[in-house]
């Protein structure tokens, strides 16, 4: 029997800028789940994943109704990525851009290994007005 991969959420919040090509992950600059409206700003989660080398991790992201290039409704992102080693730590999380507007409300994170749901967080991106 495969042993069960312990997980932890380490924080959850603002980050520093995410290479999505390197091997680090973002530092926190504020641990909250209310996130400020503003261009470039990184937020998400970051988890510790432990005995689970070679799983996939798959992740969805909930987001308020906006638009794409084609003019329609976005669907959620979703993605999935192995797991690399038996210490592991992943970083889900995104990037606002222009327009804010649309972007603002409640952005629901989700992650799964084996289809067992491991982490599951809202944050709220709030306008700077409602601050």
């Amino acid at each position: 029997m495969a042993k069960k991969p312990i997980v932890s959420l380490k924080n959850y919040g603002i980050y520093s800028k995410w290479n999505s090509q390197s091997k680090e992950i973002p530092e926190l600059i504020k641990y909250t789940d209310i996130i400020p409206a503003e261009l470039e700003i990184e937020f998400g989660y970051i988890l510790h994943i432990q005995k689970a080398k070679g799983s996939l991790i798959k992740f969805i992201i909930d987001h308020p109704p906006f638009t794409n290039d084609s003019d329609e409704i976005a669907p959620p992102f979703e993605g999935q990525q192995y797991i690399q080693s038996n210490d592991y730590y992943f970083f889900l999380g995104d990037t606002l851009w222009a327009p804010l507007e649309d972007k603002i409300g409640k952005w629901r994170l989700r992650s799964y290994i084996d289809k067992e749901i491991i982490a599951d967080k809202t944050l709220i991106i709030e306008s700077k007005s409602d601050e």
